[in-house]
């Protein structure tokens, strides 16, 4: 395809659409799973750059899977176990994929050699000191890079348990340590500052792992044999945000959007549409491999400003860029704060994201951690994705909630959705109606 798109404004949106598997839980059921010496199944994985990039580091360990990629969105992990782990013979290139670089980190640090990381130019612009500082105050060597390529050796001496609170709300970050806190010479205890999403430490202890949760405190005893464990990865509610934004805001719309996950950790995007007024059922919810997933039902209305701060923001980090779509069609001003985090993911998402909203006629403050939205109409225009896969995909449901005079908006870099949603454009033309 054209690395630029051309998105008319849409009709309601109507329909059923499978969003694909789960971004975060694809890479910690391929990661665990390698720890454990067996085989495992692993069903809806989601086949993107961000996955092969885990499994293609993995593969150089010595960790082997079925077909050797990602077949009808299923992968079998066959895995010596971290024990019988070889020392790659390159660099272990993660791509784009900051959850494979950050939390194979926390691996490497348990491992009896070196390990080298780098990844892409907008990898390369990422923070790694949150793991790597808590990686070497837990005994491993690491280099003195700011950001990657860098190198952790885990041969040195013995890694210590952690023990105290880390800098920022971050799964990635939390993951890091829980690895390698599985190789330590006693326990660990690590607190969070807010509720990050908790995939990692639900499927180890599925897998056998003693860990105990205490509200923001996870306590890791190493010693446990981990087992191999299938996993079913239910939809991805960061895939589905974008489709419950776009159908939320467009009058007459209603969407289902069946057998996604709703990790309490993971639906903050929800509590922010449901604060601004939208209709959102969740029906038939159940458990999944240990996750929690439910059938949504969205239907179009009228929007109202709100406040989007606090742990909604951490439970909704991902979300952050198209719930500012949301707000630039609700009447009024809505801010959103405690987002700082944003500036260091694949692009500045706060710059990115007001960028994007005044090229289509809305008015943006920005802050460090946040942004100012005045509601509006949105017009057709032309706006950069960044490179940033969660900015393309942004501008498409703005696009399609666009004002239809205006007509269609130019999105350039379209084919960074690759990283996590592939079939992204398809799936778009599947449930617009056109405007006539």
């Amino acid at each position: 395809m054209s690395d630029t798109v051309s998105v008319e404004p849409s009709g309601p949106l109507r329909g059923e659409l499978q969003v694909p598997g789960d971004k975060s839980i694809s890479h910690r059921a391929l990661i665990c799973n390698a720890l454990a010496a067996g085989e495992a199944q692993i069903s809806g994985l989601l086949d993107s750059a961000d996955c092969r990039s885990t499994m293609a580091c993995l593969r150089q360990w010595g960790v082997e899977f079925e077909g050797g990629q990602i077949a009808d969105d299923r992968v079998v992990v066959r895995s010596p176990g971290q024990d019988a782990f070889t020392r790659a013979e390159s660099v272990l290139d993660c791509g784009n994929s900051g959850t494979s670089i950050r939390l194979l980190s926390g691996v490497a640090a348990g491992l009896p050699f070196r390990s080298e990381f780098d990844g892409d130019d907008s990898l390369r612009q990422r923070p790694m000191r949150r793991v790597l500082d808590p990686l070497a105050q837990m005994g491993a060597a690491v280099s003195d890079a700011e950001t990657a390529p860098y190198w952790i050796d885990g041969s040195a001496e013995s890694l210590r348990g952690f023990r105290g609170e880390i800098a920022v709300a971050s799964a990635q970050v939390k993951s890091c340590i829980v690895f390698a806190a599985l190789r330590a010479d006693g326990p660990s205890r690590i607190v969070e500052p807010g509720p990050s999403r908790d995939h990692t430490e639900r499927i180890l202890a599925a897998m056998g792992a003693d860990i105990d949760i205490d509200g923001p405190a996870i306590t890791v005893r190493p010693g446990a044999p981990l087992q191999p464990r299938d996993v079913d990865v239910p939809g991805d509610i960061s895939a589905a945000a974008f489709w419950m934004i776009a159908a939320a805001m467009i009058p007459g719309s209603e969407l289902r959007l069946p057998n996604v996950g709703v990790n309490p950790r993971r639906t903050g995007v929800i509590d922010a549409l449901r604060s601004m007024g939208a209709q959102i059922e969740l029906h038939s919810q159940r458990v999944m491999s240990g996750e929690p997933v439910a059938d949504i039902t969205v239907r179009g209305s009228r929007l109202h400003p709100t406040v989007i701060d606090g742990d909604t923001v951490v439970r909704a980090v991902d979300e952050i860029p198209a719930l500012a779509v949301a707000a630039a069609l609700a009447g009024g001003v809505t801010e959103i704060r405690d987002a700082a985090e944003l500036r260091v993911k694949e692009s500045d998402r706060i710059a990115a994201t007001s960028t994007l909203l005044r090229n289509m006629g809305i008015e943006v403050g920005e802050w460090s951690d946040g942004m100012r939205i005045v509601g509006g109409d949105l017009r057709g225009g032309s706006v950069d994705s960044h490179g940033d896969h969660r900015l393309a995909m942004t501008a498409a449901i703005a696009a399609l909630a666009a004002e239809q005079e205006t007509g269609p908006t130019l999105i350039q870099g379209a084919s960074a959705v690759d990283i996590s949603y592939p079939g992204f454009w398809r799936d778009l033309e599947r449930v617009r109606h056109v405007l006539v």
